[in-house]
């Protein structure tokens, strides 16, 4: 299956601008991105509509990692999923200018949650993106079991047209 992710420019700009806002002790921001979807033959088209931040009070100190989120900020990620029918993505951004990957936290710590927003909205698939300064990286759990297979192609819509392939 060809997995393609489409983000507005100015959807994706807020989004890169709130990541980059600093926090009393987390060193990293983290957020959300709901998804409509679009699927034939063997292609899947990802659209992004909307984007929520981690609220303030939903992070945890942890200084083992970038960013811990509480129990409270998935739990209302996943809310968001069921109630609206949308696909949800776990954001963050590693700065940089090439194409980013997803570091070994970030494996292990998106296994962890990631098939949860599948068991709740199972409407819908569900994953993480890492950003950087230019481009995405990505990978999308389709059910609880399945290989989760990676982004192939992001395509940010806004003038000029930019798009880059991860795979």
């Amino acid at each position: 299956m060809k997995i393609r992710f489409k983000v507005t420019s100015a959807l994706l700009t807020t989004i890169r601008i709130d990541l980059r806002r600093p926090h009393p002790f987390a060193h990293e921001r983290v957020g959300f991105i709901a998804a409509g979807l679009a699927a034939a033959h063997d292609e899947l088209l990802i659209l992004a509509r909307e984007y929520r931040p981690v609220r303030e009070d939903e992070y945890l100190p942890d200084p083992s990692v970038g960013a811990m989120m509480s129990a409270g900020a998935i739990r209302r990620a996943r809310q968001w999923g069921m109630d609206d029918r949308v696909a949800i993505f776990h954001v963050h951004t590693h700065g940089g200018q090439g194409i980013p990957g997803f570091s070994g936290i970030d494996i292990r710590e998106n296994g962890k949650f990631v098939p949860n927003f599948v068991s709740v909205a199972p409407h819908s698939v569900h994953g993480a993106i890492v950003l950087s300064d230019k481009s995405a990286f990505g990978q999308v759990w389709i059910d609880r079991t399945s290989p989760q297979p990676f982004i192939a192609k992001f395509s940010e819509v806004g003038m000029p047209l930019r798009s880059w392939s991860t795979i």
